[in-house]
């Protein structure tokens, strides 16, 4: 009996994988081709094969996992990273797919950290969907602990960063501010008491800054601060710039941001 158990797993086990690879070897000619024929490929073509990868999320979104959930996470966070970066395919036609992805990676795996931040800059920033970012955020914050998995306090800065910057809501990123910092307050590591301490100033700071340029230019800021890829820093120095502060680099390579003599 244990021993039928055991071969349906196995077998179960490869079937899946065997699945999976065929999806996959199905997917690389057709994203070699687009590698290659981005340059020239009609917008009535890119948009086709938007549409076809947006059914393929859907698919993803819906298939059961099979305790692959996880592998399925990753996976498709590859997939992101790939959509995301290809800067002349997305100049035509937009990040729009961003929520989409994130819809099954952080369905299948909440507690991948890493992801938010990209849930967060992909969506927001450049799909123009804050609204979107901040709810799959929310959702996924419900799978999340002040303890695990460590440093899930960023997921509130993110979301505060959103809130603030893109939906004009201050009373609500305060809030998410307080609650980074009640969280990272449960650590003792510096990262994390450091992380405690600006994220409560950032709150204290909000209740007296509800809008204008020193409040927007706090949010940029700490988009700067985080690890993100230099589309995005680039995005962030050009806003701080346009909201009359400057961003000025050390010898060392750190950043200081100079703040505009007057609120507007």
């Amino acid at each position: 009996m244990m021993f039928l158990i055991f071969r349906q797993a196995v077998i179960t086990h490869f079937l899946l994988c065997l699945c999976m690879l065929g999806v996959g070897l199905l997917q690389f000619p057709r994203m070699q081709k687009l590698l290659y024929s981005n340059k020239t490929a009609s917008l009535e073509t890119l948009e086709k094969e938007i549409y076809s990868e947006k059914l393929r999320l859907n698919l993803l979104n819906k298939l059961p996992s099979f305790g692959y959930a996880n592998l399925i996470a990753d996976w498709t966070y590859l997939g992101f990273v790939q959509y995301f970066g290809d800067d002349e395919v997305r100049d035509k036609t937009g990040y729009r797919l961003s929520p989409e992805f994130f819809e099954v990676i952080l369905g299948r795996d909440p507690r991948f950290l890493a992801a938010y931040l990209s849930l967060s800059t992909s969506t927001s920033i450049y799909a123009a969907m804050p609204e979107r970012s901040v709810e799959l955020t929310q959702r996924g914050l419900k799978s999340l602990s002040p303890q695990i998995p460590p440093k899930s306090y960023y997921v509130w800065r993110y979301k505060g960063v959103d809130e603030l910057l893109f939906l004009g809501n201050s009373t609500a990123s305060k809030q998410s501010f307080e609650m980074a910092a009640a969280w990272a307050k449960t650590h003792a590591d510096p990262e994390s008491q450091q992380v405690a301490f600006v994220s409560n100033q950032t709150a204290k700071f909000l209740t007296h800054h509800k809008s204008g340029n020193f409040a927007k230019i706090v949010g940029w800021t700490m988009i700067l601060n985080n690890k993100v890829d230099e589309k995005t820093r680039t995005r962030a120095i050009r806003e701080i710039k346009a909201l009359g502060g400057d961003v000025i680099t050390n010898s060392d390579g750190t950043t200081k941001i100079q703040l505009p003599k007057k609120d507007s």
